[in-house]
């Protein structure tokens, strides 16, 4: 006599196959009876109360506001503070290869070394020139912009 090859693991994996694929049956049907309940255009109809709910009850025409459109502003107010906080930084440039136009500059206050590429020079600069300079927030970090020589 053979041993029979279903054991109690197949056994349980296919009733919870089962199982599933009825609870799938029974979810479809549910969503095939609502769809019959709930179709006339006055069951679908939602509106939004003054205090931003969804209600089944239309708003009461005595509450309504009239707004000014002119009244309204549209973006983001600008930032006062970036044009308080443009200073000049001065440093020394350490370090420049003007063949392929970057290098970098050691700040004298923070002794921090910017990156800083031609593009963002005023004034042609080399190695160990005198400075001042703008910081700008980039992808890839903190650089110089808008460097010009100390005379």
């Amino acid at each position: 006599m053979t041993k029979s090859r279903e054991t109690f693991n197949k056994k349980e994996k296919e009733k919870l196959r089962a199982k599933k694929k009825q609870e799938k049956k029974d979810r479809k049907d549910a969503r095939h009876s609502d769809v019959e309940k709930s179709s006339s255009f006055e069951d679908m109809i939602a509106y939004v109360d003054e205090f931003g709910n969804i209600t089944s009850t239309p708003p009461d025409p005595s509450k309504k506001q009239v707004i000014d459109a002119d009244s309204i502003h549209i973006g983001v107010p600008k930032a006062k503070s970036n044009a308080e906080e443009i200073s000049y930084r001065t440093g020394k440039v350490s370090f420049f290869n003007s063949s392929k136009g970057y290098g970098f500059i050691k700040d004298e206050q923070t002794q921090e070394s910017l990156f800083v590429h031609m593009s963002g020079c005023i004034d042609e600069i080399k190695e160990n020139d005198k400075v001042t300079f703008q910081t700008e927030k980039t992808p890839k970090g903190i650089s110089a912009i808008e460097v010009k020589i100390l005379k």
